[in-house]
């Protein structure tokens, strides 16, 4: 009985892995090649064979699908991760930045899933769901620790995130995206009150300088 048992949950447990190692290669290979790129392609970067990929995923689409999922769920678990982070505003920087290798998978999809996340879909419900909670538990921790401006939503956040990832598609944009990201949220920061006496003392020095 115990010989059947391990027969029966081996190859379950293999299909798992092979499940998971084609939808890690898919990221890659998806990223770097775009949506032309070769399910060929994915299945060798994986180790398995074309056929046991298309057991898991019938279709390119339902492929494309599996990935996105699992990297919104990914992007989720990751916020749950940096709530416990000692700098709330760091640990937002942290997860927005994260969200940029996200973006760059999506760009290699964008075609087949352009009608899948459409607005009103299942999958856009999904997705925007999974993100806006992500990005509002972290911003309300650093709103609350006095940190960041109280004055933007969860969704502002998301539409400025995903515009400075959408307005360059040149190689490297990732690294442009980057710097306006950081840009972006020391911008959010609250900023300390100057000292009444500081431009008091600008004008005097600029008045010296005169004389």
């Amino acid at each position: 009985m115990d010989d059947q048992t391990d027969q029966t949950r081996k190859p379950r447990a293999d299909a798992i892995r092979n499940r998971e190692r084609v939808l890690e290669a898919a990221k890659a290979v998806f990223s770097a090649g775009g949506p032309e790129a070769s399910l060929e392609a994915v299945a060798k970067r994986a180790g398995v064979g074309i056929g046991t990929l298309y057991r898991h995923f019938p279709t390119r689409e339902d492929l494309f699908e599996a990935v996105y999922r699992r990297e919104v769920e990914q992007l989720s678990e990751l916020a749950e991760q940096l709530k416990s982070a000692k700098d709330p505003v760091d640990a937002l920087r942290r997860w927005l930045r994260s969200g940029v290798e996200f973006v760059a998978t999506k760009k290699g999809m964008v075609a087949a899933l352009a009608l899948a996340v459409q607005s009103g879909s299942e999958l856009h419900a999904f997705s925007f769901d999974r993100l806006t909670k992500a990005t509002g538990s972290l911003l309300d921790r650093a709103v609350a620790a006095g940190e960041m401006r109280a004055d933007i939503s969860p969704e502002d956040l998301l539409r400025a995130f995903f515009g400075m990832c959408y307005i360059h598609d040149q190689p490297g944009w990732q690294s442009t995206a980057l710097r306006l990201l950081d840009v972006f949220v020391d911008g959010l920061r609250v900023q300390p009150k100057s000292s009444p006496r500081g431009p008091a003392k600008t004008k005097s020095r600029a008045t010296k300088r005169k004389r």
